[in-house]
């Protein structure tokens, strides 16, 4: 018997060096073939040498470059695997191998095998770019430590600048990004990567001719890469070019069907063109890649405002998927107690973070929370988040006793330095909608914090104490479905006075001899549904006409998209006008050629709402269940018309019809409305003003007494 194992070993010992001696010329050749730039042929002998040798190391290695190199990924990284379990020691084959598995976006194990190259070459600065790229998507902090270790070694690292640069941006430092970009790009002028990571950082900081510049050439450079593509969607989008960002979004596609970010644009684009089912399937599709994805997460959130059949349960589970996702993680990891003194009577310090302190319609909403607080018994911080500064910047700026200029602090530091201003009550204005720092809010840097105006329509986030809202916006039976406690205010948002008092007018159906329906508001709010409405009213209205107003209508695409949808419901489009942005005086000027407004449905007017009804033009609403399609009703009761207000598609018709048929009375009612709405306790500003400050001052008491 061991005279057989002893022939046996002696013959397999025979085979083996047989099958060296063939496989060595064979590899040889296949060097040579590499190395000459044959690389069909090289990868041809590289695998006839795994036929013979499926354990030759150097063939294994090299076909696993040569697969990365060919963007076969998977096939790459089982090469590497092979390698690197026959040759542990080889700190090039761990780092191919980390490559192949960034690639795969398996970023857990990539960043493994890049610390097994770091054990074995503890000062290669490659190595520790490498950790730093695929350290990104998982700990932004730790990312920033390798791409500063790996310069400290190397200066000139080209990479770990661009990857240092990416994360800046990641963390809203825009100005610092931006430098560590231009000494990438300085090292290497062609850096396609760096390129579009410097036109992300100078999209956050509106120098948006610059951005789409970087675009351009990073595209021009590297046409196969996705990332000019989605840096050139995302200028696009922020400068209402939606045909051209939704262009650039299917390029992206075709390069990596596979990229949750290109995805997550694509939704966008769809969202603002009205196409809400598809954009709803994107972000869907951005969540089934990456599921912590937070801007998708979000815009889910906001675009389940358009659907129509969204109930309050559908809207509060998809905030719920946030706080799974990101915000409990977060909470778990910041979690520290407040050392605020407990005093129920001492004036207290609110903070308000918003990325809207501008010429934004938000701001119209929570301008006179802030300017009109009592100052003896309140003092306002304003955390700006947002690079935008304009006139109403400057307003905020005189409102606040102190103003803080956050838009390029990372959440954390947005949180400590909160903590060391003292803030008694956090108040969020964003929401779920786009600048938010919910991430802020997650960390919970002050004893309380509430939500309300910006959005308005809860976060899901059960480190926010208390929503502002009213009980038409948010009924009473549905309130156990909030993160949030709910606290009642005369209207769950209210709207600054005009800017300046418009020359009253007639109703101008009385001059015309036709009556003029308009609807103010942003194109991606009118739903199919409202359309066929509106088809109906003007077919019972003779010669009537539908005025459309919306910033996004100067885009041709939008215009084109807007008016194929009216007349496949029906809307006779040869009585539709359309016009596109000015400046405020003149945008509310329009409403004097308007004699009825018709709002939207599912998600309603905000402030156009408001804007119309202090213009003296009455406003149609619908009723629906969740509180983006109560908020004209909320409004419009508060204000006191209740009797504009339905819960069917049908009432809806039938208002508008009958009370364009007396014109008198609209008449009447168009002199009467805008010192009705001034007298309402929801559009009064001090007296709106003075319900909030009570209500802060019973949630601060509730606070302390729960310390007794």
């Amino acid at each position: 018997m061991s005279n057989s194992v002893g022939q046996r070993a002696f013959h397999n010992a025979r085979l083996q060096k047989r099958q060296k001696a063939d496989v060595l010329p064979l590899l040889g050749q296949a060097l040579q073939l590499h190395k000459q730039g044959l690389i069909a042929e090289a990868r041809t002998a590289y695998r006839l040498v795994l036929q013979l040798a499926p354990n030759q190391f150097i063939a294994l290695h090299m076909l696993g470059s040569l697969e990365t190199d060919a963007k076969n990924y998977e096939q790459a990284e089982l090469l590497l695997s092979r390698a690197v379990v026959v040759d542990p020691q080889s700190a090039d084959a761990h780092m191919g191998r980390g490559i192949a598995l960034n690639k795969l976006r398996r970023h857990d194990e990539a960043r493994e095998s890049y610390r097994r190259v770091l054990a074995l070459r503890p000062n290669y600065a490659q190595a520790l770019s490498n950790l730093g790229n695929a350290s990104v998507t998982l700990d932004l902090m730790e990312a920033l430590a390798c791409f500063d270790k790996a310069l400290a070694i190397d200066g000139n690292l080209a990479e770990a600048h661009n990857g240092r640069g990416w994360v800046l941006y990641r963390l809203n430092n825009f100005d610092e990004a931006i430098a560590s970009l231009n000494r990438a790009l300085s090292i290497r002028p062609n850096y396609a990567s760096a390129l579009a990571n410097r036109a992300g950082a100078l999209r956050e900081l509106l120098r948006f001719d610059e951005a789409m510049a970087d675009c351009n050439r990073a595209i021009a450079l590297a046409p196969d890469d996705m990332s000019g593509w989605l840096g050139r969607a995302g200028v696009s989008l922020q400068i209402q070019q939606m045909a051209d960002a939704l262009h650039d979004c299917e390029k992206a596609l075709e390069i990596d069907p596979e990229a949750a970010r290109a995805h997550l644009l694509r939704g966008v684009c769809l969202a603002e063109l009205g196409r809400v089912q598809e954009a709803i399937a994107s972000f869907d599709r951005a969540l089934e890649i990456q599921p912590d994805l937070p801007s998708a997460i979000s815009n889910k959130i906001f675009t389940l405002d358009f659907l129509a059949d969204a109930s309050v349960e559908l809207h509060q589970q998809a905030r719920r998927v946030w706080w799974e996702q990101i915000g409990a993680n977060i909470a778990a990891e910041a979690a520290r107690p407040h050392d605020n003194d407990r005093d129920p009577d001492r004036p207290l310090v609110l903070g308000y973070v918003s990325s809207d302190f501008n010429a934004h319609s938000a701001a119209f909403i929570f301008k006179p929370v802030l300017q009109y607080h009592d100052r003896d018994q309140f003092e306002v911080v304003c955390y700006s988040c947002s690079s935008k500064v304009d006139p109403a910047t400057e307003e905020f700026q005189k409102i606040a006793d102190r103003w803080r200029d956050a838009s390029q602090w990372s959440d954390d530091r947005l949180a400590e330095e909160i903590r060391a201003d003292g803030i008694d009550i956090l108040i969020d204005l964003s929401g779920h909608t786009k600048g938010n720092r919910l991430g802020v809010f997650a960390r919970k840097p002050a004893p309380i914090q509430a939500h309300g105006w910006g959005h308005g329509t809860g976060t899901g986030l059960p480190t926010i104490d208390y929503l502002f809202s009213d009980p038409v916006a948010i009924p009473p039976e549905v309130r156990h479905l909030f993160a949030e406690t709910i606290v009642d205010v005369p209207c769950f948002v209210t709207l600054e006075p005009l800017p300046i008092e418009l020359a009253q007018v007639s109703t101008p159906a009385i001059s015309n001899g036709f009556v003029t329906f308009g609807v103010f508001n942003r194109v991606s709010k009118i739903s199919d549904q409202a359309a066929a409405a509106w088809s109906r009213i003007l077919e019972r209205v003779p010669g009537s006409r539908l005025l459309i107003k919306d910033v996004a209508l100067d885009d041709q695409l939008v215009r084109d998209n807007l008016m194929a949808r009216l007349a496949s419901c029906g809307v006779p489009v040869e009585r539709v006008e359309l016009l596109g942005k000015t400046l405020r005086i003149d945008h509310l000027a329009a409403y004097n050629r308007v004699d009825i407004a018709l709002d939207p449905f599912p998600q309603n007017g905000g402030v156009s709402t408001l804007e119309a009804l202090q213009m003296g033009v009455p406003v149609v609403a619908k009723l629906g269940n969740s509180l983006p399609s109560r908020a004209a009703g909320s409004i419009l009761t508060a204000i006191g018309l209740p009797d504009w207000v339905t819960d069917s598609e049908q009432g809806y018709v039938d208002i508008a019809v009958s009370r364009a048929a007396e014109l008198g009375d609209l008449d009447r009612l168009r002199g009467e409305l805008p010192g009705q709405v001034r007298a309402a306790a929801a559009c009064n500003p001090v007296s709106y003003a003075q319900a909030v400050d009570e209500a802060y001052r019973a949630m601060w008491k509730r606070y302390c007494d729960s310390a007794a």
